[in-house]
């Protein structure tokens, strides 16, 4: 009873996430797709070994595929973590096209490159790791299919024999695996080019709305903190020209600009730069570049929390950020923050860690 509680809960916040994170929906979006082509493909080749090429072994062999990748995939889709389903399925797939490698060493090599697929797929869930250790695992499965090719007693003692295919056979049947490889990768190509996109902007949306909420902090701090400001300074016309920076700041991010100064700013807002920076110190900062620096160290921070550093370099993060080099972005942080960036970064890994 409690078991089953506990499968009810895990399925429903499956559901939320998915509902609720556009890259995980992409991703289960993918697999579902993935899926259709595999079993529309798999039942090809089973017409082909049916009908054409009439070999009982290997046509048993894929309807055995079809009916344990459709039946599992349908039970475990809602039941189990997206990480779990991809992995087991990567896992399994080299496994079960060792017996194919096998059965064609002889009269083709072409069935390897079923395995293709199978690091892009790692590169697109995982990570640039996951994916070279799928590329190792997919070699050992070839390696062992070379080892049953060369010694078909290994599947004789139970009951298994090759069956012997024409050169007019083999060529068919490669050229039909060629065209259907080639629609899986374009397949993962296409849906990895969307989920990067998505990734993009979920970023860019994540740091705006943190944005925001900084920016209501520091005016709170500062309402509590300064005093009147000056007689000369007209409150209400300085109060418009600072909303209208950040403005740019926070929905066009122009602070990822490298070559962005007063001027520029003056010029985008149509706003005498002597404003802008009356603006910017009577809403308490020191200077533009101050001001500007506040936005590009927060950005950082944002992209250091959801970058991946085994696909990205920091060189990536702070040129991303409108830093033009290493050592200026290096003295930056550390006046913002305290500790270099790469001490910044080791507290958060230890943190994670800790968790």
């Amino acid at each position: 009873m409690k078991l089953s509680k506990y499968n009810d809960l895990f399925t429903h916040m499956m559901a939320l996430t998915v509902k609720n994170d556009p890259v995980t929906r992409l991703k289960f979006e993918l697999m579902d797709r993935y899926l259709v082509l595999m079993i529309f493909i798999l039942i090809s080749f089973t017409a082909i070994y049916k009908f054409h090429i009439q070999d009982k072994m290997i046509f048993h062999y894929l309807i055995c595929g079809i009916l344990f990748l459709s039946i599992t995939y349908f039970f475990s889709r809602k039941r189990y973590s997206q990480n779990l389903i991809v992995n087991t399925y990567m896992i399994l797939a080299p496994i079960y096209n060792i017996f194919v490698m096998a059965a064609f060493w002889n009269d083709s090599i072409a069935t390897f490159f079923w395995l293709l697929p199978i690091p892009l797929g790692a590169h697109i869930f995982f990570s640039k790791k996951a994916m070279i250790m799928y590329i190792v695992y997919a070699l050992i499965t070839i390696v062992i299919a070379i080892v049953v090719a060369y010694n078909p007693s290994i599947l004789g003692g139970i009951g298994f024999s090759f069956f012997k295919h024409t050169q007019k056979e083999i060529m068919f049947s490669d050229t039909f695996l060629f065209i259907s490889n080639i629609l899986v990768i374009a397949l993962l190509i296409y849906y990895k080019g969307k989920i990067r996109k998505q990734e993009m902007f979920q970023q860019q949306f994540d740091f705006i709305e943190s944005q925001k909420e900084i920016i209501k902090e520091h005016k709170n701090q500062i309402k509590r903190t300064s005093k009147s400001p000056s007689d000369q300074i007209d409150t209400e016309i300085m109060k418009n020209v600072f909303d209208k920076i950040e403005v740019i700041m926070t929905q066009q991010m122009l602070f990822k600009d490298v070559k962005l100064n007063l001027s520029k700013v003056s010029v985008s807002l149509d706003v005498n730069s002597a404003y802008i920076s009356k603006a910017i110190r009577y809403k308490g900062y020191t200077n533009f570049n101050t001001f500007l620096n506040m936005y590009r160290i927060n950005y950082v921070k944002k992209l250091f929390s959801q970058t991946d550093f085994q696909k990205s370099t920091l060189m990536y993060v702070y040129t991303e950020a409108g830093f033009s080099n290493q050592s200026t972005f290096n003295r930056v942080f550390k006046q913002f923050e305290g500790i270099t960036p790469s001490e910044y970064i080791q507290q958060k890994l230890n943190t994670q860690e800790d968790v």
